[in-house]
C-alpha cells in the first residue's frame, strides 16, 4: 500500500471519528452516523490495500524462486 493511500485512509478515519464525536456532543444522530460510515469506509479501503499488498508479496516470492 502506498504512503499516500495510507495517509488518505487515516485522514478519512480521523475525520470520521471527529464527525462522530461532534454529532454525539451536539445530539445530531445523522452526523454521528456519517462519522461512523466514514470510519467504516476507511477501514474497508485499508483492508483492500492490505490484500493487494499480500498478493504482491506472494507474487514477489514466486519471482524469487524462478
Amino acid at each position: 500500500m502506498g504512503f499516500d493511500d495510507k495517509a488518505h485512509n487515516k485522514a478519512e478515519e480521523l475525520g470520521g471519528k471527529a464527525k462522530e464525536a461532534l454529532g454525539r456532543s451536539n445530539d445530531d444522530p445523522d452526523l454521528e452516523a456519517e462519522g461512523k460510515r466514514d470510519q467504516m469506509s476507511a477501514g474497508l479501503k485499508q483492508a483492500g490495500e492490505k490484500v493487494k499488498d499480500a498478493f504482491e508479496d506472494v507474487k514477489d516470492a514466486f519471482k524469487k524462486h524462478d
